[in-house]
């Protein structure tokens, strides 16, 4: 398979819920355009076998500092967790979590540079999960912002409002789809790379999601319940089935307390959903069904919360705002401006 799949795909064509944004605007031209802070889902006990690491970082990449934090403990790269990946181009805060059970004295203050800075170290009895989180927190400065205000002044209140699509956001498909292309090979080849098997077909699913909830945006329904959705509860993976939509789930859902979701497909899903996905998608969906996978749910919209914005007289506009776990703020800044390079 010579040829990028990207190329014979539409990759990041995906419906907008207000319309195509008219306004355009540069995003991350330095690291302090794009701030994010971690909250995690609980507060380390301060006793246990894995030290907790809270993290400031600028243009450093998690997996890279993971692994460099591995090697100043002397601990396998394993014995180290995160909650969830940050952006290499942006200012991060993270925590990190080392395994060390003998309460090795370690002198983390080496891993910091201009770059890196620790900004609390704490215990916990518990290694730090993937997906360990509330939510993030962003500050995003829009250099070269070029826009009506009024009119970008009326989409920004119906996100706060209503919030938007839930997309994946396209760092999740690598560099011009790159994670796609590479599930597909491996796939060939009849075998995925242990290291980065997740990664690809993470990819392959969330592709296939945001294809979905396209369908959904264009047919204005997915801020919306239908009988048979499946119902997620607000911040939390849990969630039920709709059969029916009663008055009661209408208050809920204007609320915020629940969201129609959309499959993250598994194997059984496949053959059932496949009249509403193209044919090129036929690559992909094969790779769902030859790995047995099971069927996972994702909330359709996404609902900013503390969401604040600023226009300056300097061609900027700056946002503020918190968004669940696994949510990216790219898709919500793709509602309001055209993100120039």
């Amino acid at each position: 398979m010579q040829e990028n799949y990207s190329n014979t795909i539409k990759l990041g064509c995906w419906e907008n819920a207000y319309g195509q944004a008219k306004a355009s605007g540069k995003i991350k031209q330095h690291p302090e355009d794009f701030i994010v802070r971690e909250n995690l889902a609980f507060t380390p006990s301060g006793d246990g076998e894995h030290v907790f690491l809270h993290i400031e970082k600028k243009g450093e990449n998690t997996e890279y500092l993971a692994s460099q934090l591995a090697r100043l403990a002397g601990v396998r790269r394993r014995d180290v967790g995160y909650a969830g990946l940050k952006d290499r181009h942006a200012v991060t805060s993270q925590w990190f979590s080392i395994w060390l059970p003998k309460h090795v004295d370690v002198n983390w203050t080496r891993i910091e540079n201009e770059n890196v800075s620790i900004l609390e170290t704490t215990r916990h009895n518990r290694k730090l999960k993937r997906g360990a989180l509330v939510g993030n927190a962003f500050n995003i400065r829009i250099r070269n912002y070029a826009g009506q205000d009024q009119q970008t002044q009326a989409k920004l209140d119906l996100i706060c409002t209503l919030g938007f699509p839930n997309y994946f956001g396209l760092q999740r498909f690598g560099r011009q789809g790159n994670n796609l292309q590479k599930a597909l090979e491996m796939h060939e080849q009849g075998t995925l790379p242990k290291r980065n098997a997740s990664i690809y077909i993470s990819a392959v699913r969330s592709f296939l999601f945001n294809e979905i909830l396209s369908q959904r945006v264009k047919q204005q329904t997915w801020n919306t319940l239908l009988p048979g959705d499946y119902c997620m509860l607000n911040n939390s993976k849990a969630g039920f089935w709709s059969e029916t939509v009663d008055q009661a789930l209408v208050d809920r859902l204007k609320s915020g307390d629940i969201h129609p979701a959309g499959k993250l497909l598994g194997a059984t899903d496949v053959e059932s959903i496949k009249d509403k996905l193209a044919a090129d998608y036929q690559p992909l969906t094969r790779i769902i069904t030859s790995l047995k996978m099971e069927t996972g749910f994702r909330a359709l919209r996404a609902i900013p919360g503390e969401f604040s914005w600023r226009f300056s007289g300097e061609n900027e506009l700056s946002l503020s705002f918190t968004l669940p776990a696994g949510t990216f703020a790219t898709s919500l800044l793709r509602e309001v401006i055209q993100i120039k390079e």
